[in-house]
């Protein structure tokens, strides 16, 4: 229960932090949106860890698995920024909802973790309907939309590296230099696309990496307590959030088709 809700707390958060990417897209770069989410990221968690956990602040036992996982993650947000910088929330996310199928089909190969036929006809159904809501052959499949698949599919096997980095790492070590390699390797792109945000936009992007601290540190410590085969689906949660807060804030609405495929998936 514990590991369940933990993990149904992150589906609250990140959806969060979408918005306000969403909201700065119309003014600034996705890159540098990306780069403050994993700045204020380590701005946030570093002084926690420096005065409560310091015990913990040391190197990581698996330094390759981290730097994956933090390369697997600021790839998934420059791709899923750009496509809800395009397309809505709501249909973006969804497509992006092909992480969890591909995760409990991994599951097997990748954690040894057992996947048996229902939950192997569930990921194979969850496909269908990722299909109903792309409709190739129907609607042009744009980039953005591409792009949110690309986003499913590297979330992913970074759903997978963290299972593999529960026993190892605390969690909020694993959350810092998740931060670290993101504001690295944004930091190093800057100089190219950077524009001179104003108050309130600094403000957005504190808070892109508030809501990202927040949703993954519960996501991290759900993946603790319990297989990630198991918590996988918990994360269509992340659609009620989703769908609320494009509903109220951008006056987007997922259309039929979209809540079909949707309802299919989940």
């Amino acid at each position: 229960m514990k590991a369940i809700i933990l993990n149904l707390s992150a589906w609250v958060m990140l959806p969060i932090m979408d918005g306000f990417a969403k909201y700065l897209s119309s003014t600034l770069p996705v890159l540098q949106i990306t780069w403050s989410r994993y700045f204020f990221t380590v701005v946030i968690v570093l002084p926690i860890m420096l005065i409560f956990f310091r015990n913990n602040l040391k190197w990581t036992d698996k330094p390759k698995l981290q730097l994956i996982r933090g390369l697997l993650l600021f790839s998934a947000n420059i791709l899923f920024f750009y496509s809800i910088s395009i397309i809505s929330l709501s249909k973006a996310l969804t497509l992006a909802f092909i992480a969890p199928l591909i995760v409990t089909a991994l599951s097997a190969f990748l954690l040894g973790e057992k996947v048996g036929y229902r939950r192997w006809t569930a990921v194979i159904i969850g496909f269908i309907g990722s299909l109903i809501v792309i409709r190739p052959g129907f609607v042009e499949i744009n980039l953005a939309s591409i792009a949110a698949i690309g986003t499913g599919i590297l979330y992913a096997f970074y759903i997978i590296v963290t299972r593999k980095l529960h026993n190892s790492d605390h969690p909020l070590l694993t959350l810092l230099l998740t931060g670290v390699v993101g504001a690295i390797i944004g930091s190093m792109m800057m100089h190219s696309v950077w524009v001179k945000p104003t108050i309130n936009e600094w403000y957005m992007m504190f808070a892109l990496g508030f809501f990202a601290s927040l949703g993954h540190l519960f996501l991290i410590l759900s993946l603790k307590y319990a297989d990630a085969s198991k918590l996988a689906p918990f994360s269509y949660f992340e659609i009620i959030t989703n769908i609320l807060i494009g509903y109220y804030f951008f006056n987007n609405f997922p259309d039929s088709w979209t809540f079909f495929g949707l309802f299919i998936i989940v």
